[in-house]
């Protein structure tokens, strides 16, 4: 089925989030190195980030490496942080041809240096950019952000620069990670796993949840026009009743 040709444009999700998962599974199944699913994994990425772009989806973030993926083996950790680097300077021509301006979210302080000074420089020049917005969730976790949060706000009390009562939703999302992003509508994962492993809790609140066992290697934006078109089919009611919505 061709499900680029039955979306509906006007209704596309504003925000989608990716779990990307199955990269070692993949590269087991195939007798390679964990390191081969990884590397693989980047076609599926600007695959998936051309589709979004192409059908007018105005923000897309991918889980790329959580806090609590610095527990890995040390090889593997390595091989991910060459790749992250590799893959920001190949990519770079991809984001300004298709005017996609390039965003981070989660602790960087804690990535090599070389990875981070790629990453700052790829921010930086892909930073007029207006098509789309690309979103690495880099050495992030949705915990040591809430926390992370808290902390700022229960500071700015203590200063007295914010009273207890006017903090509301607004201000909890202006001092997330995520402050100049929309909520999340659409999370994907993929490779079959239920779980949403701490990736944007808060941000996910009202989001559809789509899954599907297709590992992340062999994800295309076909399989991702696949998600959007069920996630169109969905009745969304923010706490309501169907009738209220009709």
């Amino acid at each position: 089925m061709n499900y680029k040709d039955k979306l509906n444009l006007d209704k596309l999700p504003a925000h989608v989030a990716i779990i990307m998962d199955g990269n070692g599974r993949w590269a087991k199944q195939k007798g390679f190195l964990r390191a081969s699913g990884h590397k693989e994994g980047t076609k599926a990425v600007r695959d998936t980030v051309e589709g979004c772009a192409e059908i007018g989806v105005k923000n897309l973030t991918l889980y790329a490496f959580s806090t609590e993926n610095w527990n890995r083996p040390k090889l593997e950790v390595d091989t991910l942080m060459k790749l992250l680097v590799s893959s920001l300077k190949k990519e770079i021509k991809t984001l300004q041809d298709n005017n996609i301006r390039l965003n981070c979210i989660g602790n960087i302080s804690n990535l090599p240096k070389k990875a981070k000074k790629e990453l700052l420089d790829v921010i930086e020049k892909t930073s007029s950019n207006t098509r789309m917005t690309l979103t690495l969730a880099l050495s992030y976790g949705s915990r040591e952000e809430i926390t992370s949060c808290f902390k700022q706000i229960a500071e700015k009390v203590s200063k007295r620069e914010l009273s207890i009562e006017a903090i509301d939703e607004s201000v909890i999302n202006k001092h997330l990670y995520t402050q100049n992003l929309p909520d999340v509508d659409l999370l994907i994962r993929t490779s079959g796993e239920q779980r949403i492993s701490n990736f944007l809790l808060w941000q996910i609140a009202y989001a559809e949840l789509y899954f599907t066992k297709i590992l992340w290697p062999d994800y295309r934006r076909e399989d991702l026009f696949e998600a959007i078109y069920n996630y169109q089919n969905r009745e969304r009611r923010f706490g309501k009743t169907s009738e209220q919505l009709s």
